[in-house]
């Protein structure tokens, strides 16, 4: 019998040690009062932090141990107080203060630090509107995966020009240097940045692109940097981060990078040089390992002749320059292009296979194609729309287009030249017969100077018979 209550007691003793144990492993701070406000519980943490032995504070008012307290005035009302601010020891600190209570009244009232620091908690709810930020972005980025899935293998070239591009564009990707692609509209410029970011070790971190020109003046500088609460009337209760937060250890893609805002270059310039920034309306420096890809269809260099564009900008964004040459100037891979425009319909409408006939293929490798890439796939959702059989003919695609190949033919071209060759010769025939072969009488009548009516017979090899 004395054996067994021995045990019991043991048992107490372990379980009493091991409840202190826990208390005392609570990490902020926490002091227990009964009824009346006396201290009955009072952890080493708390007491470390206040500079107090705990065992000293058992007994004592709670009043007596921590300044402005309330431990005493929950034990009378019977209503917790939920994470309350509290000031101790001249320092902002949030508090919980709950009731415990027994057959209906309150035996006792546990009090708890929740944080030391109230900044803490504008720096944890800074930190969970980024996470939601960074969710929002990533399920809009998941709703438009297909559009930035591209790699090298989706550009498509023959053309010994494009294929050397797409080299330096590989070898580029390899680090993290500033590259700026420039081109004209409709080239794909941000296909090569989205194929350059894909090819790179930054691939599984965001691709977050933002159109210079489509953002009004006055909002770009929070959209890139982002704003603290209250930092302008509209702003979120919570604040936002920009874009270079958003982009950290991923790219970020600036298109339109000629229509940036001239009080907004130095801005950028900075943020390129040093990699930090601070929200609009904020204090505290972000840091933020982003790789950047700007891309324009105006020609920099004369916006920098008329003052509109920073030269130090320029220098620092062109560290990697990748011009993209027009459709026009490699007729080679339009073919090619267009093929994979039209599978990529196919595709999308459920049709079978589409075929361009070779008269088309014709129009389409004549015609310059003054938008590119973006001007053909329209022709060609155009063509496939209207469609009432498998085959494109040069009926189906829209007249400028027929009529700008055939601007562009050579053998429309030198057919002209032929018949113009025939119908001067014929003129000239007709003004010597009528002149009775009087050169000079001839010449009036065809209004032109008898040494080019002796050049044209020269060239035509009319007999210069005599006069």
């Amino acid at each position: 019998m004395e054996s067994d209550c021995q045990r019991e007691i043991e048992t107490l003793r372990s379980q009493i040690e091991n409840y202190r144990l826990i208390f005392d492993s609570i990490y902020n701070g926490v002091m227990v009062t009964d009824a009346e406000g006396f201290i009955t519980h009072f952890n080493q943490p708390y007491g470390k932090f206040l500079g107090l032995d705990p065992e000293q504070q058992i007994g004592r008012h709670c009043t007596e141990a921590v300044e402005n307290t309330r431990m005493h005035i929950v034990a009378k009302t019977g209503r917790a107080e939920i994470n309350q601010s509290q000031e101790i020891m001249g320092q902002r600190m949030v508090v919980q203060r709950i009731p415990i209570r027994k057959d209906g009244r309150v035996i006792a009232v546990f009090g708890q630090v929740m944080f030391k620091d109230i900044r803490d908690v504008r720096k944890l709810a800074d930190r969970l509107s980024l996470l939601e930020s960074k969710v929002k972005f990533y399920e809009e980025e998941l709703l438009s995966l297909r559009s930035t899935r591209y790699t090298f293998d989706s550009i498509l070239c023959e053309s010994e020009s494009l294929l050397r591009l797409k080299k330096e564009a590989l070898q580029a990707s390899a680090n993290s240097f500033p590259v700026l692609v420039t081109g004209e509209s409709g080239t794909g410029k941000e296909l090569f940045a989205q194929a350059i970011h894909h090819a790179s070790a930054r691939k599984i971190h965001p691709f977050v692109r933002i159109n210079c020109a489509a953002i009004p003046k006055d909002l770009l500088e929070s959209e890139l940097f982002g704003y603290e609460k209250g930092a302008f009337t509209g702003a979120s209760t919570s604040g936002k981060p920009g874009k270079f937060e958003l982009a950290d250890r991923g790219t970020i893609f600036l298109d339109e990078i000629g229509d940036l805002p001239l009080d907004m270059q130095p801005k950028l310039l900075r943020v390129l040089e040093y990699k930090e920034f601070e929200r609009v309306g904020g204090t505290t420096m972000i840091r933020s390992d982003f790789r950047l890809i700007a891309a324009t269809n105006q020609n920099l260099e004369k916006l920098m002749a008329e003052g509109h564009f920073r030269r130090d900008l320029f220098y620092r964004l062109s560290v990697i320059p990748l011009h993209i040459p027009p459709l026009r100037q490699r007729r080679e891979d339009i073919l090619p292009i267009a093929r994979s425009i039209l599978r990529r319909l196919e595709d999308e409408a459920n049709l079978d296979r589409i075929n361009l006939l070779p008269a088309a293929e014709k129009v389409f490798t004549l015609y310059d194609w003054p938008g590119n890439v973006r001007e053909l796939s329209n022709v060609l959702e155009r063509a496939v729309a209207g469609l009432h059989d498998q085959r494109i003919r040069p009926s189906d695609l829209p007249f400028y287009v027929c009529r700008g190949a055939e601007d562009q033919d050579p053998c429309r071209e030198a057919s002209f030249r032929s018949a113009q060759a025939r119908a001067e010769k014929a003129a000239i025939g007709r003004a010597l017969a009528e002149a009775e072969n009087n050169k000079a009488k001839a010449a009036r009548i065809l209004g032109i100077h008898r040494t080019l009516l002796y050049k044209k017979m020269k060239k035509y090899d009319i007999p210069l018979t005599p006069e």
